[in-house]
């Protein structure tokens, strides 16, 4: 069974969008452009094409790129009805193995969201600099996650969670996770698009307890099958979140973080 194969309704239901100020941001990237293409890779089930998807004009093509084949169809059932006269391709395949359905593709804007430590990050930017425009950015994004939170909340439901998983954080198939060994400016540099700027903003997001149960399920770190007993879990975590709540919510005070790299002689 892949990683997500079981869990993309729960991605898809509460996985955060991007911010508005993240989407302002990214837009402007496409402005001038009559029939910008994003390329998005390890696009899960849609978070970041649905968020840009108002800002795009009717005449945006979007590619989405991702390894299991259930987060893209279900990607794909989320944005058909808001497409209007956008068009959407998916591609079942890893981010550096993707290749343009036809010759002369050019995308505007390749992006990643919370997914660039699971790739080959070299061979990923190798291939964004054979796809990408001239004056294409790659924008290299994500938040953390709750289980880096550290609320009084989600530290005690991390607490709960190694309780019955270990103290290691779980992480893809099998296995713990681990740091990736480069930070993705040093990836960036390393590449063609070597002219980074970074853009934090700051942003307070509001959960419901059911909202977070619902998010765990989609994690690498607190998905069902590695749980014993998946119920008692939920059963105590829900328990755990209404102490904590007020008035049923949740909140979580972050920084978005985009890394915006672009080839030297397009850098503004």
């Amino acid at each position: 069974m892949s990683l997500f194969d079981s869990v993309d309704h729960h991605y898809a239901r509460y996985r955060p969008r991007l911010p508005d100020q993240v989407v302002r941001l990214l837009a402007l990237e496409l402005e001038g452009a009559e029939t910008p293409t994003l390329l998005d890779l390890g696009a899960g089930t849609g978070q970041v094409a649905l968020s840009l998807l108002p800002a795009l004009p009717s005449t945006a093509h979007l590619d989405l790129v991702d390894q299991e084949e259930g987060m893209l169809r279900t990607a794909l059932n989320e944005l058909r009805p808001h497409l209007g006269g956008r068009t959407a391709t998916v591609h079942a395949v890893p981010a550096e193995e993707f290749v343009p359905a036809q010759p002369g593709y050019q995308a505007d804007l390749i992006t990643c969201c919370r997914a660039f430590h699971w790739m080959d990050r070299p061979a990923v930017l190798t291939m964004a600099d054979r796809v990408a425009a001239s004056h294409a950015a790659v924008a290299v994004m994500g938040d953390g996650s709750l289980w880096t939170y550290q609320a009084d909340w989600a530290i005690a439901l991390r607490g709960l969670i190694q309780s019955h998983l270990g103290k290691d954080r779980r992480a893809g198939t099998t296995g713990s996770y681990r740091q990736p060994g480069r930070r993705y400016e040093d990836d960036l540099a390393d590449s063609a698009f070597c002219e980074i700027t970074e853009h934090r903003f700051l942003f307070n997001r509001a959960w419901t307890p059911r909202g977070v149960l619902g998010y765990l399920r989609s994690t690498s770190f607190a998905r069902p099958d590695l749980f014993a007993d998946h119920p008692g879990f939920e059963e105590q975590a829900g328990a755990l979140l209404q102490r904590h709540a007020q008035d049923g919510v949740l909140h979580e005070d972050g920084a978005f973080t985009v890394l915006l790299a672009r080839r030297p002689e397009v850098s503004r």
